[in-house]
């Protein structure tokens, strides 16, 4: 499904490329940084000797559990095996860091597609009425699922044009507070302490509470 929408993205702004998905099945987070690049740089080799990955046959990105760092390492492995015949090969993945050839304005670019088409929508008169509530962001409360690059960005935009972030879900539990979450200070705290679980200005509760919650 995910490969099958990708390729409708990339039809609507005229790249030519059709969708595909592919990734490692582990959890991250059990495993050491050298584990996880050994993993990364071992799959990207598997990719290329299959001829699966290139600037003109699958170009990967980030998703969930990868960044700037796994895509530079994706890299620097084709080019180390495969670069000597691939003049593109800097452009063999997108998200990677600004000095291995990334493009400024990647990383909170998901957040602001998220952010952008909301706008959009809830700009639509037809749109609100049916909803039956007012046109425009200012004044709406929102609940992030995932507060990754893309929640934290998405989040950011949606509180400048005045909504109101209320309700985070992320791997270790969720929290809600009706008053509102500093975006920001969340942000912070889960860097330092890796999950939502006792963040002073909000109320926690586990995952199979989170279905009981407005």
């Amino acid at each position: 499904a995910l490969a099958c929408l990708m390729s409708i993205k990339c039809s609507i702004v005229n790249l030519p490329y059709g969708g595909a998905k592919g990734g490692i099945c582990i959890n991250p987070r059990k495993y050491s940084p050298r584990e996880v690049e050994t993993l990364t740089r071992q799959y990207s080799v598997r990719l290329a000797k299959k001829n699966s990955i290139g600037a003109a046959v699958d170009v990967p990105g980030p998703d969930v559990g990868t960044g700037e760092r796994e895509m530079s390492w994706m890299k620097s492995t084709y080019q180390a095996f495969y670069g000597y015949r691939d003049i593109n090969s800097d452009a063999v993945t997108t998200g990677k860091y600004l000095n291995q050839f990334g493009i400024s304005g990647r990383t909170e670019s998901t957040g602001l597609g998220v952010f952008t088409c909301a706008k959009q929508l809830l700009n639509n008169e037809k749109i609100a009425k049916k909803l039956k509530i007012n046109t425009g962001l200012k004044g709406k409360t929102l609940i992030i699922q995932g507060f990754g690059n893309v929640g934290y960005w998405a989040s950011k935009y949606f509180t400048e044009e005045g909504s109101k972030l209320v309700g985070v879900a992320e791997h270790d539990g969720s929290i809600y507070n009706p008053n509102g979450i500093d975006y920001q200070a969340l942000k912070d705290y889960i860097v330092q302490n890796k999950g939502v679980k006792g963040f002073p200005d909000a109320e926690y509760f586990e995952k199979e509470d989170a279905i009981y919650k407005p």
